[in-house]
């Protein structure tokens, strides 16, 4: 299977999760190609001051892996920066956002994978 990018949906998210502005999400793998282990495969641009807000995951979980930019994020209170090549997890049961406080775009790729019982 092949997606190309002119095929691949982009849609502006305003106020993403109760954060500030737009979050432009550029969906790399659709939910329904993923065969139900997970909702979100997408490349997630921030323009200066716009934000993903506050939110907890459950039965599933969160990776951003940074491209491009900082992004300064809160994981369960703790608040850190992270920068081009640096990556964050939020478990399942955890909360998290993330904010663009720089001056230029900020560029990374988000996945939200379902939680598996074990067998």
């Amino acid at each position: 299977m092949k997606i190309l990018c002119k095929d691949q949906l982009e849609e502006i998210r305003p106020k993403m999760a109760g954060g500030e502005g737009e979050c432009t999400v550029h969906h790399i793998l659709p939910a329904e190609c993923a065969y139900g282990s997970g909702r979100l495969f997408a490349v997630n641009t921030l323009q200066p001051g716009c934000s993903v807000g506050y939110h907890k995951h459950q039965g599933e979980y969160e990776v951003y892996y940074i491209l491009e930019g900082v992004g300064h994020v809160t994981e369960d209170g703790v608040e850190y920066d992270l920068a081009a090549g640096d990556m964050m997890q939020c478990r399942d049961g955890s909360s998290h956002s993330i904010e663009n406080r720089t001056d230029k775009p900020l560029r990374f790729l988000a996945l939200i994978i379902n939680v598996r019982d074990p067998e």
